[in-house]
Order: structure tokens, then sequence, then C-alpha cells
């Protein structure tokens, strides 16, 4: 049985869509993308920028938040959207990736993955009973099923063991969601790594069990860019038009670009606050890495067409020499001056699909990028 839908499509241009969730903190314009609060914080970011940027929704993880503070404290404390200060729409993942990417000691059963905590080694079980409560505890929007994800290249019968299971814990998941308040939503997840005919069974057996949404997962865990975009091509036409799709933890601005012209609707990725703890600023021009000794005397800003304040207030020198000096303000403003291009690239693409001239805007963009900007002599 489909559970209701919130997701209303407003518009396509070719494969690309526009459309508009609603959740019960708010509604959310897709193609969206998440900006990820890991434990509850934009790393070298306040919530009101993250919101002037223009995010509508962003990612909080179920992992992290069930270690610490602990899922119950933040239920007791209001729920995450009142304990984080951030109010608007979340999403939470199952802790399925994390577990993976950051438990050594593991151990996958078919009722559920125990693991070591990072932080004090204690062991800790969770399964998609346990996972799906954490998250209702959490307060999220958008509740994501248990998975289980498998680091590409893999072989494929680990690939299809991972996948089978996933889709048990996928109906495991909705039982143990039927209880949440009318508004709040499940997303399934399609696996099946590398393998075209495991994301097509993947995808159709979802469909059949019905679900809010539905995510696209265990890409962009090492393989190369095409073959994730030929996966993104086996798996979303098997998925409702009328459900929103999200492509997990994904990426780059060309990344993003592609998955909208294959119909993706929402996506979230580390990379715009981490590339700018590093010294990289996303841009129009593509990435610049402000570490490079030949922004030392350039005295332009990044871009002085940005709708972003401080990506045409502060020089590229100074940028340049607040990252060379490990400024902490250095962080700070090339986080949010990536956050919000990563934003406008958003806003664009939809205005783009809305008004049939999505394929000149994909070409034009990464004309952009390629031609680059190269300092005056």
């Amino acid at each position: 049985m489909n559970p209701p839908n919130h997701f209303e499509l407003l518009a396509t241009n070719g494969e690309a869509r526009a459309g508009r969730l609603a959740t019960p903190h708010g509604l959310v314009q897709t193609p969206a993308f998440m900006p990820v609060g890991t434990a509850g914080a934009m790393k070298g970011m306040h919530w009101r920028d993250v919101r002037d940027a223009g995010a509508d929704i962003v990612l909080g993880n179920t992992y992290h938040l069930m270690l610490r503070p602990g899922a119950e404290r933040i239920a007791a404390l209001g729920g995450l959207q009142r304990f984080t200060g951030w109010g608007g729409p979340m999403l939470t993942d199952s802790g399925g990736f994390q577990v993976m990417s950051l438990s050594e000691l593991r151990k996958v059963t078919e009722h559920a993955v125990t693991f070591r905590s990072h932080i004090d080694g204690t062991k800790v079980e969770l399964s998609p009973e346990r996972s799906i409560e954490v998250q209702r505890l959490l307060g999220s929007d958008i509740a994501m099923q248990m998975d289980e994800c498998v680091r590409l290249p893999a072989e494929r019968g680990d690939i299809e063991r991972a996948m089978l299971l996933s889709l048990r814990w996928a109906e495991r998941s909705k039982r143990a969601f039927e209880s949440a308040p009318e508004g709040y939503m499940l997303f399934g997840i399609v696996q099946g790594g590398d393998v075209p005919a495991l994301r097509q069974t993947s995808a159709r057996k979802l469909v059949e069990i019905g679900f809010h949404g539905y995510a696209i997962g265990g890409l962009a865990v090492g393989e190369p860019q095409a073959v994730m975009l030929a996966m993104i091509e086996e798996s979303a036409p098997l998925l409702p038009t009328d459900r929103p799709r999200y492509l997990m933890g994904v990426g780059t601005p060309e990344d993003l670009l592609e998955a909208v012209a294959r119909g993706i609707d929402m996506f979230d990725c580390v990379m715009p606050t981490r590339n700018g703890r590093h010294g990289m600023a996303f841009t129009r021009f593509g990435q610049i890495n402000l570490r490079n000794a030949r922004h030392a005397d350039d005295p332009r800003p990044l871009d002085e067409e940005s709708l972003w304040p401080a990506a045409k207030s502060y020089s590229r020198a100074y940028l340049h020499h607040l990252v060379r000096s490990g400024e902490t303000l250095g962080a700070m403003l090339l986080s949010e001056i990536n956050v919000a291009y990563y934003q406008q690239l958003m806003r664009d693409m939809r205005t783009a699909i809305c008004s049939g001239t999505f394929e000149a805007f994909k070409n034009e963009t990464r004309a952009g990028w390629a031609r680059g900007d190269i300092a005056p002599t």
C-alpha cells in the first residue's frame, strides 16, 4: 500500500524535474541540495547563514546523534529542530553508511548490525526498528530506511547479498514507521552497487513495498562518475514520477548538474563545507584553490556577480592569507561561499527547468567551469 504523497511535480524539461515537497516544518523546492549538519551543527557556519544562503532543508546523521548526545536526550529537549535552532525541514539518514565507513569492528546479521562506537568503544546494536525509533525521536521530517551500503568495487555476490538484505530491512523499516504522525515521511533506498540488474530489482521491489519517496544509495563510494551516472539511468526511470528521488551523498557541482538531467530531485554532500575548510572555493568559474600562491597579490573578489556577500566583499589575496595562516575565518568564509554557490546552482536549475531551457543552462554552466578564471596579467 502506497503512503500519502507530499510531493508536487511542477515542471519537467527532458528528464529534469522541478517540484515542491511539503514537510511538517516547511516547503522544500526541488531540485534541492541539503547541506550536511552531521552532529546537529553545520561545520564553520551559523544556521542563519545556511538559511540565508537559500537552503530549504538540511541533513542530520542518525549514527552520530544516537551516540552523542543521544536520541532520547534530543527528544526530551524538543527534537532536532528546537535543539539545534534550525527550525526548518530536516532529513536524517539511517546510520548504515557511517557504520560501514567508521566502524572497523562490525557484524551484520539478518536482525541488525552491531558495532563499536568510534567515540568510546561501546558496543551498539542498530536494527531497522531501532534506526526508525531513533529518527522518530530526533523528529526529522524525512527518515530513511535502514540499509547496508557496500563500498565499491565489490564482488557481485556481496553486492547482491547486501541489496536483498536491504530490501528485507526496507519492509521492517516501513512497518516500524507506521505509527509516525501525519506528514512525516519515510524514503526507501535503492541498492545494487554497480550491477544494473540488481539496481533494477531493488527499485522495482521498493516500489512494490511503497514509500513516500525513493533514494538511490550506495554510490559515490569509490566508483567513477560514469558508473554512478549509469546506475542512476538504470534506477530513476523505474521510480514513480510523482514521488521525490534522492541521490545520497553526492556530490560535486558537475555531479548535481548531470544527476538533475537524469531526473534526480534531492542531494546531500559534505563537500561544500569540507572543501571550504581546506581552502577550496566553488564558483561559476569552477573550483578555485585559495592555497595557491598566485592569489597572494590578487585584489579581485572570488566573483563580483555572486549574490552572496562574502564572495564579492573579500579579495582573493585576503582569502589566500587567511587560508595559508590557518585562520578559522578563512574556513568559515569559504564554507558559506560554497554552500551559497550550491544553493544558487539549484535555484538556477529550477528556473531553467521551469522555463524549458535546462539543456542550454547545463551547457552554459559547464562551459563556464571549463573556461575557468585566469588572473589578469
